[in-house]
């Protein structure tokens, strides 16, 4: 009599992405046609701004209850402290740019789902501090302290 044969989890065929994963690159090519045909029509700058904020906000409001309302202080915030910086989708998640370019970014807990959401800066935020420094931040709720360095980081990273 043989044994059955074992299983192992370096068994398993790795198909790369994750299903989430695929669902936000998705998003992601949706949201770049969405830009492109704004830039071929014509129109003003601040109408194409104002059609990408009203795309980050109708993402917003999809969010489940908690994630929802800290996306839109962090919008608050954000828009505050950097009305220069532009909203925008990216992969699906509400954004801000800065020269086209990704400066930072909220990620529901509920979309990947994970245990809190993040706010984070990519490489183009000037958030610069000696060897080594933060750039994604967990949130479970926004204190006025909380909201306070939120913005002063922003600021910061702005230039």
């Amino acid at each position: 009599m043989s044994a059955a044969p074992k299983t192992t989890a370096t068994d398993k065929k790795f198909d790369g992405f994750t299903d989430d994963e695929r669902a936000a690159m998705k998003e992601h090519a949706k949201e770049l046609k969405a830009a492109a045909r704004r830039d071929t029509r014509a129109g003003k700058a601040a109408e194409k701004a104002a059609e990408a904020e009203r795309d980050v906000l109708a993402k917003i409001a999809e969010m489940e209850d908690g994630d929802r309302v800290l996306a839109e202080r962090l919008h608050e915030i954000v828009r505050a402290a950097a009305p220069a910086l532009q909203p925008k989708l990216w992969y699906g998640m509400p954004s801000y740019t800065k020269d086209g370019k990704v400066l930072c970014f909220f990620q529901s807990a509920q979309k990947f789902k994970t245990r809190y959401a993040t706010f984070g800066f990519n490489d183009v935020a000037t958030l610069d501090d000696g060897t080594m420094w933060p750039t994604t931040f967990a949130l479970t709720e926004l204190t006025a302290d909380n909201e306070a360095r939120i913005s002063a980081l922003v600021k910061q990273a702005a230039g």
